[in-house]
């Protein structure tokens, strides 16, 4: 008979992790909101141009609308055009008259350029009277004119279902008059704590206690991920209360547990999620920070039950939580941005586990360079606190040296070092890890 992985024993490798988590990951639905809303949020239908942009032809410096017949070279060469002006036309109004031979109309940045004409004179190279205009220097046909269209052309789509919306994407829904517009939902996340030793912010605590950081950094995790958070405290070591808590969360999008995913006597998540039904994929990967780690679905809800050291329910919730989130939401890149830089420092682990290392990158002489937070502990939540990056060492290397090439992770939120041209994210069901 074929040796078959038992989920329950095995590790199963980062990459076969994600996979699995993106398979079982469906999209939400789509909800209409006010362009002052979209901002972050993915758009669920293609955005089409009803009209151009600009509507008309229209100058792009303040001068004078002109026929170039009237102001090429080799008249200026002959003898200085002097133009009639009749008519001055501002932004925000349409012109009324016809350019003709011998005519020029003064015209504000902006405004429509009038019929006849085909260039325009920057002010600065005329001289000019309340009714006429002399020529100084003479501009090539067509000078300074925005086109009909130049931006956004009637029936084009211009921006794509699927578009993370920023704010060049809300500034061109207010060019194309799009008030509302149909966006996905954010994915839910209920959140809960396990142990006994947690005490919560708003809690009278004794010196054996200590707090519960997880709900709240994860919860800051949601949040940044486009989520919408739900607390739902912490359960104490009972098979019963963890039941209670869970069937909660069952409202949710997404159920995330930290702690008691380990083999402790009081680490009831895996009993309790065989108990009522859940159907689990994998209870440990093959990363450090983050072995013990539970993935499955309960009532078709996505759940994830994160080890409850803090560094590691961060650095798991990063590489397998925040992608299925993004999914859910409509993103078609599911991964955080990459670079490879250069190793600042010796470090050498087994070759058993692939490894995510809090780091601070910088740039010097226009190559980047990491180097570690210094104790990579996973209870040591600075480690987080300092980092703007996590250094991603696959499993098979053994040792790094000073010099080494490594890919980064680049963590969101922070002033990453200047001139990133060597930055590159992760693509359609692609991972940054």
């Amino acid at each position: 008979m074929a040796n078959r992985r038992n989920p329950m024993h095995q590790l199963t490798p980062l990459h076969e992790a994600q996979k699995i988590v993106l398979d079982s990951t469906a999209l939400l639905g789509v909800e209409k909101v006010s362009i002052l809303d979209a901002l972050g949020r993915t758009l669920a239908e293609d955005i089409v141009a009803e009209r151009d942009n600009p509507p008309w032809n229209n100058s792009a410096m303040d001068g004078f609308a002109v026929r170039w017949e009237d102001i090429k070279q080799e008249h200026a060469v002959q003898k200085p055009v002097t133009l009639r002006v009749i008519e001055d036309v501002p932004a925000g109004k349409m012109p009324s008259k016809t350019v003709g031979s011998g005519e020029a109309i003064r015209i504000m940045t902006g405004a429509p350029v009038p019929h006849g004409a085909d260039t325009v004179l920057k002010v600065e190279d005329t001289e000019q009277t309340p009714d006429m205009v002399r020529v100084l220097k003479p501009e090539p046909q067509g000078a300074n004119i925005r086109p009909q269209g130049e931006d956004v052309k009637k029936g084009e789509c211009i921006i794509a279902k699927g578009t993370h919306i920023r704010p060049g994407e809300a500034g061109m829904l207010a060019v194309l008059a799009k008030s509302f517009l149909f966006v996905y939902q954010r994915p839910r996340v209920a959140i809960l704590s396990t142990g006994d030793e947690l005490a919560d912010l708003d809690e009278r605590f004794s010196d054996e206690k200590i707090i519960n950081s997880n709900s709240y950094g994860i919860a800051a995790a949601v949040q940044e991920a486009g989520g919408i958070p739900l607390l739902l405290g912490i359960a104490r070591d009972t098979k019963d209360a963890l039941k209670e808590k869970i069937a909660q969360g069952l409202s949710a999008d997404i159920l995330v547990l930290s702690g008691g995913v380990s083999m402790g006597d009081y680490d009831f998540t895996k009993e309790v999620f065989q108990e009522i039904g859940a159907e689990m994929n994998f209870w440990k990967l093959a990363i450090r920070p983050g072995q013990p780690l539970a993935f499955g679905k309960i009532h078709g809800r996505l759940a994830f039950g994160l080890p409850g050291n803090p560094v590691s329910s961060m650095v798991t919730f990063e590489q397998l939580v925040r992608p299925a989130m993004l999914k859910m939401s409509g993103r078609r890149s599911y991964g955080r941005p990459v670079v490879e830089a250069v190793f600042q420092e010796p470090f050498s682990k087994r070759t058993d586990r692939r490894h995510f290392l809090r780091g601070v990158l910088t740039r010097e002489d226009g190559v980047f360079k990491v180097r570690t937070t210094g104790d990579q502990g996973s209870g040591i939540l600075t480690s987080m606190v300092k980092a703007n990056c996590l250094i991603d060492v696959p499993t098979e290397v053994e040792r790094l040296n000073p010099g080494d090439s490594v890919s980064v992770q680049l963590l969101s939120g922070e002033a990453w070092p200047a001139q990133t041209d060597h930055v590159h994210s992760g693509g359609h069901r692609t991972f940054c890890c």
